[in-house]
């Protein structure tokens, strides 16, 4: 796949904004939308450096899907635990505790269960 399909990919995959991306990677919005454009050109390696990192895959995955990415899987488990962490900065800190201990607990059970802790 080309540089805008994985881009494109890794955006939906990680439910991820265009404005959020930009951000982290530190570039202006319009340069990412244009790489995602269709008559996108690749980016200089600085950039692609700053956005293969701010979604958390190396640049040779983002420049060709190369394995040496992490796996979908992991992806998908930041994705959901940036989700979570999101939804619990919405709560007050009491109640961030009250949820974090709650996990904490619900998490050591099911690994003893399965005799893993």
């Amino acid at each position: 796949m080309s540089f805008r399909e994985n881009l494109r990919e890794l955006l939906s995959y990680n439910d991820i904004e265009q404005k959020e991306l930009a951000a982290k990677a530190e570039i202006p919005l319009r340069t990412l939308e244009n790489y995602l454009s269709k008559d996108s050109s690749m980016p200089a390696a600085d950039t692609a450096v700053r956005i293969a990192k701010a979604l958390g895959v190396t640049v040779e995955y983002l420049v060709n899907g190369a394995e040496s990415s992490p796996d979908k899987a992991a992806l998908a488990v930041n994705s959901s635990l940036r989700q979570l962490g999101q939804t619990l900065e919405k709560l007050s800190e009491g109640d961030r505790k009250v949820v974090y201990e709650t996990a904490r607990h619900l998490a050591e059970t099911l690994l003893k269960q399965k005799g893993k802790l």
